[in-house]
């Protein structure tokens, strides 16, 4: 007989037996076992085994209903406090857009490397508002706020989640427009004969590498004619807004995308020239000569794409001038550090592969320089 509710038995061979409720199943109990040689260890283990099985239960239970969109919305709460707002609308319509109505209610422990790798798939094939696939590279920013979401639950929780090694598209590095030489010399004579607050904007970007955004937010006070440079602390962007069913997207100027993106930069002397003669009050956005009235972004894309035609330049959109730029510096020999902060760069690294294009006469004149070595003496 067992001993009076413990469920302890002492069986045929000698041995102790402990059984204990382990769980149940569509209304049927099932049982857990433990044995020993002596009651008192018996109890003793059954006592742990119940205790476990609790710890275990309660595991199972906290992690069934678990879902991604849970652990997800708690990564906003804790996270956004420390993100720009740029930042926060980015990953908050990537989580609304893609990644919620895909794996929202799904446990996050029952989403395997195989899912994601299928829907990494049917974005590339059937991705975006049309159905006809996104580009790589907006698929994996869509899964790097997966996985950054994954990270947050593993060192927060001290849960073991599949690993994100490898679950990524590789991107095609397609050539960046830049001007020739004989466009850009066009440009130049167009925008000198043509002088207005716009093309004295696109003049800055072309020979200092500004970002649009950049650009729309700068003020006459942010050009420094004491000391020949451009103040770059702040970036105009239109982001979307919640909560307003008037409006959709609202124009924010704030501080640069990243700390390297505040710099000053050296203006070179003849545009310096050109400035001291167009220079108005410093409270005024150079691209409007008002103190309120700026230009946004997109607009000043179509305003460049106006002064190209005029120019008589094939098009190319605004960030080609940037790529110029970056481009003409390294034919001239600039020391790449230097062109890393005057562009406002993290590293050296982000400046030699994404923005200095050589030119075929670049590398013709470098490969001229092996001509000493097989001169005939």
């Amino acid at each position: 007989m067992s001993r009076k509710g413990e469920n302890i038995y002492k069986r045929k061979d000698g041995r102790w037996e402990g059984r204990y409720i382990r769980e149940r199943v569509d209304g049927k109990i099932k049982y857990g076992y433990i044995f020993a040689h002596s009651y008192k260890d018996a109890k003793e283990k059954l006592i742990h085994a119940r205790q476990e099985n609790l710890t275990n239960l309660l595991m199972k239970t906290e992690i069934s209903n678990y879902l991604f969109s849970e652990i997800s919305d708690e990564w906003i709460c804790v996270n956004n406090s420390n993100w720009k707002e740029s930042t926060l609308v980015k990953y908050t319509n990537i989580l609304n857009s893609y990644l919620l109505p895909a794996f929202g209610e799904k446990n996050i422990f029952h989403i395997s490397r195989e899912n994601v790798n299928n829907y990494i798939s049917e974005l590339l094939n059937h991705g975006g508002c049309k159905g006809k696939g996104l580009s790589p590279k907006s698929v994996n920013s869509i899964i790097s706020v997966m996985k950054n979401i994954f990270e947050y639950a593993e060192i927060n929780k001290g849960y073991n989640l599949i690993n994100f090694k490898g679950l990524n598209t590789k991107q095609t590095q397609h050539p960046m427009r830049i001007l020739n030489m004989n466009e850009q010399q066009k440009l130049n004579t167009y925008l000198l004969k043509n002088q207005n607050d716009v093309t004295m904007g696109i003049l800055i970007s072309l020979y200092t590498g500004l970002r649009v955004g950049e650009l729309c937010a700068l003020k006459w006070g942010d050009i420094s004619f004491e000391d020949k440079c451009i103040h770059i602390n702040k970036t105009m962007q239109r982001l979307q807004i919640k909560g307003n069913p008037n409006r959709k997207t609202e124009i924010l100027i704030s501080a640069p995308k990243s700390e390297c993106s505040i710099r000053d930069i050296p203006i070179p002397e003849t545009l310096f020239e050109v400035l001291k003669k167009h220079q108005q009050s410093f409270d005024t956005y150079v691209l409007t000569g008002s103190k309120n009235r700026y230009i946004e972004p997109r607009t000043m894309h179509n305003k460049f794409k106006f002064v190209l035609k005029k120019a008589d330049i094939p098009y190319m959109n605004f960030h080609c001038l940037r790529h110029t730029f970056a481009t003409r510096c390294i034919e001239l020999g600039f020391d790449i550090k230097s062109l890393s902060e005057i562009l406002g760069h993290a590293s050296v690294q982000i400046t030699l592969n994404r923005y200095v294009h050589p030119s075929m006469q670049l590398k013709q004149r470098n490969m001229d320089m092996l001509s000493e070595l097989l001169t005939v003496k």
